[in-house]
């Protein structure tokens, strides 16, 4: 099972680097050609998008590595660092474009012909589009921070090559049937509004990267939903101290339970041994730690001493 995640995982990268690489290579080749800086600014974009998949490739290799001496927790975490230097590439890519479609709005450089990148950017879209409902599909399947990161960098790429087809494809009916019409200028101010997509995709991308990285608790439906299980128990009297975290796809839980003073060691590990299987079976990458401490005839009961 566990060979069946790391190589599905690692088939998908592989997929997403080698669809990034022909697309870099195409859009640079076409945007020099016909002088596009939107083009152009698109190819630096699928750069990114391809060292973002050599840096998730990496990520999903590393932290399926099991647990060593210098690494108890395991190594999870690396899914979330990648994450985070994916962002930083973005914005990175960003502000480049920006700086190179402010030049050219300010120095006029007229486009000929703009129909050949009108197709490798349709070729981008929809290339795109099937590569990063496969990375979303593994991602959300393996719970996997670096191929989703992965996923929605593919994603933006998707809407960032439409918009940058509709401006060619203005640009070149402009010069079909209005040739007198000037029309130079939507290219670079499309190339700022694909900078401005991969800023907001940088600020979503480095957020969730850096939730984890934190010890950041599970989201309230599961903690929700791991809180109701424990007190399903009819032997477990309360829970209290529940602290969850995360690193990459491995989920970290650990409670206090309160029970009978008079419960035999057998039973309590009992109780514990079926909490363990309840939330593995929920969520599969999960350490669980549970510690037995009888309940005091003087607490309250009702009270919820669970923390998040």
């Amino acid at each position: 099972m566990f060979m069946d995640v790391k190589s599905t995982k690692t088939r998908v990268a592989l997929l997403s680097v080698a669809s990034n690489s022909v697309l870099v290579v195409g859009k640079l080749m076409v945007g020099l050609l016909i002088g596009s800086v939107s083009v152009i600014s698109e190819a630096i974009h699928s750069g990114m998008d391809l060292v973002a998949a050599l840096i998730a490739l990496f990520a999903v290799r590393s932290s399926s590595k099991p647990p060593d001496r210098e690494h108890p927790y395991g190594h999870g975490k690396i899914e979330n660092i990648s994450g985070a230097v994916e962002a930083v590439l973005i914005l990175v890519a960003a502000v480049w474009i920006i700086h190179e479609s402010v030049l050219k709005l300010m120095h006029r450089e007229p486009m000929e012909n703009a129909l050949p990148g009108v197709l490798i950017m349709a070729l981008s879209a929809v290339l795109n589009h099937f590569v990063s409902a496969a990375l979303f599909k593994v991602g959300k399947a393996t719970d996997s921070m670096a191929l989703m990161a992965d996923a929605w960098h593919l994603r933006t790429d998707v809407w960032t090559s439409v918009g940058v087809l509709g401006a060619l494809a203005v640009i070149t009916l402009g010069q079909t049937f209005f040739p007198a019409l000037s029309l130079w200028w939507i290219d670079p101010v499309a190339a700022i509004a694909v900078a401005l997509l991969i800023l907001r995709a940088s600020w979503d991308l480095s957020r969730q990267a850096l939730y984890d990285v934190m010890d950041r608790s599970l989201p309230e439906e599961e903690l929700e939903w791991i809180r109701a299980q424990i007190l399903e128990c009819k032997d477990v009297i309360n829970v209290h101290n529940l602290r969850t975290r995360k690193a990459g796809a491995q989920r970290f839980v650990e409670f206090h339970l309160m029970v009978d003073p008079e419960m035999k060691t057998l039973d309590a590990h009992r109780i514990t041994d079926d909490l363990n299987a309840k939330i593995l079976s929920r969520f599969p990458c999960t350490t669980v730690t549970a510690h037995v401490e009888p309940f005091e005839a003087d607490h309250d009961e009702t009270t919820d001493t669970t923390q998040n």
